[in-house]
């Protein structure tokens, strides 16, 4: 197969991989509100796990494939594009809004995720009961963010926080039963283009690698997680746009979480993932140092501004020199 055509195998399955997540997710959310499940509860999780889904397929494709480095790499420079690429742009666009939960609450949650990795990782393999445990912690996240924000919700009086898109809530309340059906349909066409373009864009990663003479680490790190990064950078800087911007850096902190204890989580368990330390170390320092600017900045002050999100965006560059130069 000519490189070209991988090239374009990993752009059909990034795509696929896009459209996956939005049908999965609205078809789920509304089938969800059309059967009286409470807002709160499916944007904690159907939402909150259905932005993910791209990176969870990825990994686990990349994990059954035996291409452990780029699932791992995926995790790793997914989270390092979150704050480096999408957090950096969106201040730049417009500064961020830092809410006082965010610090107290998703902030050490972040931090400890970070932590957690690199402990993972200090005898050179993601085991699959660690990626049991990473899951165990995936749920007992989502189980206290549903119990807080309803706490809040009490608190202050007001509808909970994390409510769907309009367009989500118009589709559920015209479902009648024939609509049921539809959003059925939907929810699990979004699920088998999310399989299938995951599928591809393993393949076409791996490929171009081959091509590029490029490592699969350094694939996952770059190529790979900025593919599945894509959506969510365009929701943040919408979202930016429109004036939401504790949205977009809730976004960032709520992928990266994620990201480390769903996707990881779903990857090491289908396979234990070999990581010599000595290839990995100096990204996963790389995660910490972007990881601690990030909790520096939202620490510091009640916005992230456009100098800090240049300095952020322009340490995200650095390291993918870096990690292109190692190689």
């Amino acid at each position: 197969m000519s490189m070209w055509l991988e090239w374009a195998r990993l752009a059909v399955g990034a795509l696929l991989l896009y459209l996956g997540a939005e049908w999965f997710v609205a078809g789920a959310s509304a089938l969800a509100i059309a059967i009286r499940i409470p807002q709160i509860v499916i944007g904690l999780t159907v939402v909150a796990y259905g932005t993910s889904a791209p990176e969870v397929i990825v990994g686990i494709e990349a994990a059954l494939a035996e291409h452990g480095a780029v699932a791992l790499g995926n995790v790793i420079g997914s989270n390092i594009a979150n704050i480096g690429l999408i957090l950096g742009a969106s201040a730049l666009v417009k500064p961020l809004v830092v809410d006082a939960s965010l610090r107290r609450r998703e902030l050490p949650v972040l931090a400890g995720s970070t932590i957690l990795v690199c402990l993972l990782l200090l005898d050179g393999v993601a085991t699959r009961w660690e990626g049991a445990g990473l899951l165990v912690l995936a749920c007992l996240y989502t189980t206290w963010m549903i119990r807080a924000t309803r706490r809040a919700a009490v608190k202050i009086g007001g509808p909970a926080a994390t409510e769907l898109p309009h367009s989500v809530v118009h589709l559920a309340g015209n479902a009648q039963p024939r609509g049921l059906l539809r959003l059925s349909l939907k929810t699990a066409a979004g699920l088998a283009l999310l399989l299938f373009g995951g599928s591809w864009f393993v393949a076409g990663a791996v490929a171009v690698a081959r091509d590029l003479q490029m490592s699969e680490r350094v694939v996952g790190l770059t190529i790979v997680a900025v593919g599945t990064s894509l959506p969510e950078l365009v929701t943040s800087l919408v979202a930016v746009r429109r004036g939401h911007t504790d949205l977009a850096l809730g976004n960032v902190f709520g992928s990266n979480i994620f990201n480390v204890f769903l996707c990881l989580g779903s990857a090491a368990l289908v396979r234990s993932m070999p990581a010599p330390l000595t290839a990995v170390a100096v990204d996963l320092a790389a995660l910490a140092f972007m990881t601690a600017l990030l909790a520096l900045f939202t620490w510091r002050g009640r916005s992230i501004s456009r100098l800090e999100g240049a300095l952020v965006l322009a340490a995200y560059l650095v390291v993918m020199v870096i990690t292109l130069l190692r190689g």
